[in-house]
């Protein structure tokens, strides 16, 4: 015997003891639509993916990592980017954040921020010193790479790389002082982690405050692509079977990084 009504069906099971209920069309588009709804909301107010196309937060983000980020972390309250202040906490920007930003070519990047308002930054010979005080960076890789005066030494009193910008060039003059670079209001000093292969605020300048938007979470997917910079190590002799289906699944993503939460 069953029995059912307007908003979904019951069937009964072996001797009436259970009962299945079958939810009807309408309940379960009415279902999906909600799961679209908060799906969009969080990619609209809290959540953003984000796929790693270059090499200079190696190895904290590789190539073919894909992220989400948390775009309402540092959005402070009253701002239109964080209509929900009241439940997602808010705090202002760290040093030793990695941070998106807003960059003119291209639109976004992802680096760690090394200086804050009022730090004075100095590097030498690859070694970052802020108010004085080396800093320790085991998120650092260094990889091989040509020596490069102006890379290693910051901020330089010669202008001997053609990668940085000139306005930055005449403005890192203006806020130098005593051979270090004295952060001012409102303003980021950002480093990648790949050192030797980064193009950042050594080459083109301060990050405003405002073009920080959003703090990466976690890697929730990773597909294997090459780096430039990494160092190929020579395969063993080994006989393998490289056209099975096994090895195809195993090599075309890092599984052991999908769900790794990001620092």
């Amino acid at each position: 015997m069953a029995a059912a009504d307007q908003f979904g069906s019951l069937r009964s099971g072996q001797s009436g003891r259970f009962w299945t209920y079958l939810p009807t069309v309408p309940e379960a588009f009415a279902s999906f639509l909600r799961t679209v709804v908060v799906a969009l909301f969080l990619l609209a107010f809290v959540l953003q993916p984000f796929l790693i196309p270059s090499e200079s937060m190696e190895r904290t983000l590789l190539v073919g990592d894909f992220l989400l980020v948390n775009k309402q972390i540092f959005s402070p309250p009253g701002s239109p980017a964080n209509p929900m202040h009241w439940l997602l906490p808010y705090r202002d920007v760290q040093r030793g954040d990695i941070v998106v930003f807003h960059h003119p070519s291209p639109p976004y990047l992802v680096k760690r921020v090394i200086g804050i308002p009022g730090d004075h930054i100095r590097i030498q010979d690859g070694k970052v010193l802020v108010n004085d005080q080396p800093i320790a960076e085991p998120y650092v890789a260094l990889e091989p790479a040509a020596p490069n005066v102006f890379r290693d030494n910051f901020p330089a009193r010669v202008y001997t790389d053609p990668n940085v910008d000139p306005t930055w060039w005449r403005q890192m003059q203006r806020l130098t002082s005593n051979g270090e670079l004295v952060v001012p209001r409102g303003q980021y000093f950002l480093l990648g982690d790949n050192r030797n292969h980064s193009k950042d605020s050594r080459f083109w300048g301060l990050v405003p405050r405002e073009a920080i938007v959003a703090r990466p979470l976690v890697i929730y997917f990773s597909l294997r692509r090459p780096s430039s910079t990494d160092v190929q190590q020579a395969a063993d002799d080994r006989l393998g079977h490289d056209g099975q289906f096994s090895a195809r699944l195993a090599g075309f993503a890092r599984w052991d990084r999908i769900f790794r939460v990001i620092h």
